[in-house]
């Protein structure tokens, strides 16, 4: 307890150095600056635009080849100079190839390295999800412990008020040191409970201010505003989730990006051409010359093995890719399904908490300290009730967590950003 304690102490000097009135953010602007400047989405940012720079490149050219040296030249250089009728022999050679894809072959390059990125965005997509759920997570439960703080705090000063009054009617001889004790014990147990929460809402500050990549000590509330979901209005049809889940939009990118790299292997039984162009400095008297060839490749079913395996193989990865994408909607609308039942009846014990349990107890508790007051009642009765109260207090706000935390977990399968 000790150790809470200090770091609860530490916590409170570090964000008092801030210094300042510190700023209240709301869930939508805590989710906005976790888009913007969480590092791992710049990460993705990175490679998407390394990707596109990639793709720019793709109807490019090979490089052509040069070539120089002697050509038909005789070892007896003696023979390389002209002499009377004899012209001489031998010449010099300088030549370039160049060959020229396949226009079909470059589109299909083409298309393939420019969609690649797509998949990387719906990653992102994905991961800003992710971090939302994990952001709204942090954000709740720090706002149900503010709830849970205040009513401790409450609970404080009544028990502070109960001692007050003991200690003055105990001098009458009109209560017992016994209730004294247990009522001192309750107050200092609430005190801790205090601290440990206390503890956990720096503990949330600091996560949130993690995934908005600020520095960890920056001092910052939140605002207690929330509202329930519509049941009513959730859609747990697959149809509606692959339209708006990111893994099942980047598995149906991967699935394209086979595709289109099927097309790529398929091009590649298509024949290519060259030219060839050599130019000769002949020797001696010999007139200069030169050499122009046109090339075609021809390909034959030996060279094109690795192709048919590739293609076959990216048809199988698709097949996985299908079955993959069926089974996370599967699971999704089996968790969706369980989830708003829970939900429902989640909402339904907070009312009645709400509504009957917590205001019988209240008033339970009004009568006995009433009657203590008046003298007809005994103050073990008084802590009993108030006991009674603070833990349906609790359990209430334990429920209502409960609800934020299906409330979330549902809208992170349902990918929303719904409030």
């Amino acid at each position: 307890m000790q150790n809470i304690k200090y770091y609860f102490v530490l916590c409170c000097l570090i964000l008092n150095l801030t210094g300042g009135k510190a700023q209240t953010l709301s869930l939508d602007e805590v989710l906005v600056l976790v888009k913007e400047n969480n590092p791992q989405l710049k990460m993705y940012d990175a490679e998407i635009q390394s990707m596109n720079a990639a793709a720019s490149g793709a109807r490019s050219w090979t490089a052509p080849q040069v070539e120089t040296g002697f050509f038909l030249t005789p070892y007896n250089t003696k023979l390389w100079k002209a002499k009377g009728d004899f012209s001489g022999l031998g010449m010099y050679m300088v030549g370039v190839t160049q060959m020229i894809p396949n226009a079909s072959r470059l589109k299909a390059d083409s298309n393939y390295m420019n969609a690649m990125s797509s998949v990387e965005v719906e990653n992102k997509n994905y991961t800003i999800n992710q971090l939302n759920a994990l952001a709204k997570t942090n954000y709740y439960q720090w706002l149900v412990l503010n709830k849970k703080l205040k009513v401790a705090n409450d609970n404080l000063l009544l028990l502070d008020y109960m001692i007050k009054s003991m200690e003055i009617r105990y001098k009458y001889s009109m209560d017992k040191l016994s209730t004294h004790y247990k009522a001192t014990a309750r107050y200092s147990e609430l005190e801790n409970t205090i601290l440990m929460m206390q503890n956990e809402i720096c503990q949330k500050r600091v996560v949130l201010n993690m995934l908005m990549a600020r520095d960890k000590n920056s001092a910052f509330e939140i605002n207690s505003t929330f509202k329930f979901i519509d049941i009513n209005e959730i859609k747990i049809d697959t149809a509606s989730l692959s339209k708006s889940r990111s893994d099942v939009k980047a598995i149906e990118k991967t699935m394209a990006l086979n595709a289109l790299k099927i097309e790529s292997e398929k091009s590649k039984f298509l024949p290519e051409f060259g030219v060839k162009y050599d130019h000769m400095f002949a020797f001696g008297q010999q007139p200069q010359q030169f050499s122009l060839m046109g090339m075609i490749t021809i390909p034959v079913p030996w060279s094109t093995t690795v192709n048919k395996a590739n293609i076959n193989s990216f048809k199988i990865k698709n097949e996985s890719l299908n079955w993959q994408k069926q089974m996370i909607l599967n699971e999704a609308t089996g968790m969706i399904s369980g989830m708003t039942n829970e939900l429902t009846t989640l909402k339904k014990q907070y009312e009645i908490a709400e509504k009957t349990i917590i205001p019988t107890l209240r008033g339970s508790y009004d009568a006995s300290i009433l009657a203590w007051q008046n003298n007809t009642g005994d103050l073990f009765d008084v802590l009993d009730a108030w006991e009674a109260v603070n833990m349906a207090q609790m359990d209430s706000l334990d429920k209502l967590q409960a609800i934020l935390t299906a409330k979330v977990e549902i809208e992170k399968q349902l990918e929303t950003n719904g409030l």
